[in-house]
């Protein structure tokens, strides 16, 4: 992972909607590792800008995770080509649709899976690695409900490029054990909403960090699986689900702009607060190159440890 992506360690911030804008991406790509902005709540030319100001502020590589299911999709992809974005995540849809167009210029292309199935129809659509995440994450998710310690060595096994591991990983000692089964190198994103330099609003960080065991739950399975904290909007969902709701009446309830209203503007009662299990262990907000520094520390504190494990 470090050779395909040029870093000095194997981890990438992910590029979560309303938390990674140039700030995040730059500082995770000045402190070792690959930094991503979140393209899924820019329009174009917001993007463009992002990218600019991000090629400004490091040397480092750093990439783009863009949700394929974009309206602006063709606007999006040929912003990232003229800025001279050589790494791209995708996720959210078809890789076969932009793999091969963004790999004829020169771009490195990762893909976000949850399942064995779409990291197989992902390979062969030419994809350069898979992130595989796994049930514990938070935000859009997987509809089989697989976790990660399940995912990640069925993954493995099953495609012959690297592999990424991602969901419930916040520490170096998940970050060793998801290695261990096989994965090249992590993700992590509820870990990098809890830092200085996320975009994400002051109450939702703090939020974040008081999250405690069961805080979460993934819901909403009829349109997008979306794992949320539990606050009044959450609360009211679950109301409905009780008369049985259609499709239709999910999304009049959900209505435009909540994940917006949660993350970004700080509505703790009636936006989309998207975070993942793992925020439970999260308790407090540091830097990004203190984050890195931490669980690098903790990697190689714990591999050391275990490095004598043997059984007879």
């Amino acid at each position: 992972m470090t050779k395909l992506f040029n870093t000095r360690y194997p981890i990438i911030q992910a590029g979560m909607v309303w938390n990674s804008g140039w700030k995040l991406a730059s500082a995770a790509s000045n402190s070792g590792i690959l930094g991503l902005i979140g393209a899924g709540s820019m329009y174009p030319e917001v993007l463009r800008k992002h990218i600019q100001k991000c090629t400004a502020a490091t040397s480092k590589p750093f990439g783009v995770n863009v949700p394929l299911l974009y309206p602006n999709i063709k606007e999006i992809m040929q912003i990232i080509v003229d800025e001279g974005v050589k790494i791209v995540f995708t996720s959210a849809g078809n890789p076969s649709v932009w793999t091969s167009w963004l790999k004829k210029h020169g771009i490195t292309v990762v893909h976000v899976v949850s399942s064995v199935k779409f990291a197989q129809k992902a390979e062969t659509a030419g994809v350069d690695a898979v992130v595989a995440e796994g049930f514990e994450a938070g935000g859009h998710n997987g509809r089989e409900e697989t976790t990660t310690f399940a995912l990640i060595p069925m993954v493995c096994k099953s495609v012959s490029i690297p592999v990424i591991a991602a969901g419930g990983i916040a520490t170096g000692r998940a970050m060793l054990a998801a290695m261990t089964l096989g994965a090249h190198g992590v993700q992590i994103g509820s870990r990098f909403v809890a830092s200085t330099e996320s975009s994400a609003h002051e109450a939702f960080k703090n939020l974040v960090v008081s999250a405690q065991e069961g805080s979460t739950k993934l819901t909403l399975k009829e349109l997008t699986p979306v794992r949320l904290l539990k606050n009044k909007f959450f609360n009211e969902l679950m109301e409905l689900y009780k008369n049985n709701p259609t499709s239709d009446e999910l999304k009049a309830h959900l209505g435009r702009g909540r994940a917006k209203k949660g993350m970004f503007e700080g509505d703790l009662d009636e936006g989309e607060l998207e975070i993942g299990q793992i925020a439970a262990v999260i308790d407090d907000i540091l830097p990004v190159s203190e984050i890195v520094k931490n669980l690098v520390k903790e990697f190689n504190s714990v591999a050391a440890e275990i490095s004598n494990l043997t059984l007879e």
